[in-house]
């Protein structure tokens, strides 16, 4: 054997020996697909096209948007140069202004691709601009989730503007705002509960395909590749939850204590189960989103995670639709409120793949049209229902 065979056979032996797995090689694209943050040109056409023909469900989810606080054209942004945000959003300087404003941004940037009429376009311009021209910091606790929540709508905004309305003059000053300002707060994720990490990912994915970043790209979808699995269950895993690298969750019982007492595991049960399905519900948009944002650019993580989000998704639409919940799960105690977040990875999986979904089917279609959560998950319905793009 050549020496060059031997390092390549040693190197292959030797995680294996230490009981290591060598996860996928990233790859972010050549060249990045624009408009490509959660939605495409191709996803955002087929969008225009039912809008205009009056077809449902996307026209009325399109007037739900329209006529929201979100598009409207008489609204005036709220910048601040430091946006303070303490747990639960106490004290709330800014975290509510800066989290709405960026959902207006994206919510004129596709009432703007729909009808065509620029005034939608120079009012998301107006209120990106604003933040762009003031915003140095995010500080507190929840700056991190802050940070993560914000910069999911922001680049899906500026993706869609800088990339079919003919001028954008500050969209460099977005950018540097969306690289030194939001970047380093969510780029290194973080071992709180799993929706936070998760919705850091989502942001950080968005930020790399508008700043065209292949290395922040690239470090987020490894975050992303650990952090699922240890945020969705799977009876493949064994008798416990795998754990995301760091988290030194390294005995059963911190085990358990992170999945909030819980010590069933069963397919679909999500780390903030016995927490509260709103928070699941962040975790699991987050996941969607981010899977919808790669395959968009040519590097679909959807495999990896299809049977995790297929299992996720109808467990807790299941419960969310009122079934009882059994003993061992929670204690027999459920807070219910999933919100509007399962079109996107119901459309992938459904739609797309042809998997039969009954439980989040039936979720899906008694919550048309999916509004927002006011903090990172708008429109789904309008964007990604039965869109096949």
């Amino acid at each position: 054997m050549s020496p060059l065979r031997k390092l390549l056979a040693l190197t292959t032996l030797v995680p294996l020996v230490l009981g290591l797995s060598i996860a996928p090689a990233q790859a972010a694209p050549a060249t990045f697909t624009h408009p490509g943050v959660l939605v495409s040109r191709p996803q955002l056409d087929f969008v225009r096209a039912k809008v205009r023909a009056g077809a449902q469900p996307w026209k009325q989810a399109y007037d739900a948007m329209m006529s929201s606080p979100y598009a409207s054209l008489s609204r005036s942004p709220k910048p601040r140069a430091v946006v303070e945000c303490g747990p639960y959003s106490n004290p709330n300087i800014g975290c509510t202004d800066e989290r709405q404003d960026a959902i207006a941004a994206y919510s004129l940037s596709l009432a703007w691709y729909i009808t065509r009429d620029t005034k939608y376009a120079t009012k998301a311009i107006e209120i990106m601009d604003a933040w762009s021209a003031v915003l140095k910091d995010h500080t507190n606790s929840n700056a991190p989730l802050q940070s993560a929540w914000s910069a999911s709508s922001w680049p899906r905004a500026a993706e869609i503007v800088k990339h079919t309305y003919p001028s954008w003059p500050n969209s460099g000053r977005f950018g540097t705002m969306l690289r030194n300002v939001y970047l380093p707060e969510v780029i290194n994720g973080s071992h709180s509960n799993g929706n936070w990490e998760l919705s850091m990912t989502e942001a950080a994915i968005g930020i790399s395909v508008f700043l065209d970043d292949k290395a922040s790209y690239d470090k987020a979808v490894a975050k992303f590749r650990t952090r699922v699995p240890a945020y969705l269950y799977l009876t493949s895993d064994g008798a416990l939850p795998k754990t995301a690298p760091g988290s030194g969750l390294n005995t059963r019982d911190k085990i358990v204590k992170y999945w909030q007492g819980q010590t069933t595991f069963v397919n679909g049960l999500s780390q903030e189960t016995c927490r509260d399905f709103t928070h699941t519900g962040y975790g699991l948009a987050a996941i969607a989103n981010f899977a919808e944002t790669t395959r968009i650019q040519g590097q679909d993580l959807y495999p990896e995670i299809a049977d995790r989000l297929r299992e996720g998704l109808g467990f807790h639409a299941k419960y969310q639709m009122g079934a009882a919940a059994p003993s061992w799960l929670c204690g027999g105690s459920l807070k219910l409120g999933l919100g509007p977040i399962t079109e996107v990875g119901f459309n992938h999986l459904h739609t797309r793949l042809g998997h039969t979904m009954s439980n989040t089917e039936a979720l899906t279609l008694r919550q048309r049209p999916a509004g927002t959560n006011s903090l990172f998950v708008s429109w789904q319905t309008l964007t990604h229902a039965d869109n096949p793009q």
